[in-house]
């Protein structure tokens, strides 16, 4: 049987915690910053734990991180 594929970019994009969730940078601060307030910046800041849901997702991706 030969080894299963981890998407590539999957493994740039998330890190999975020592608990099995999966840990994800913010979305929503490339561009645009002018028309968001500054407590919506303030809560962008650093990483997030994905939804359970999501999470799923992308374990399907990244077979061997678990």
């Amino acid at each position: 049987m030969p080894k299963m594929k981890t998407k590539s970019s999957a493994k740039k994009r998330f890190k999975v915690t020592a608990s099995g969730r999966i840990k994800a940078g913010q979305s929503g601060k490339r561009h645009g910053m002018i028309k968001r307030s500054n407590k919506h910046i303030r809560n962008q800041r650093g990483t997030t734990l994905l939804a359970e849901g999501d999470e799923r997702l992308v374990k399907i991706h990244m077979p061997y991180s678990r």
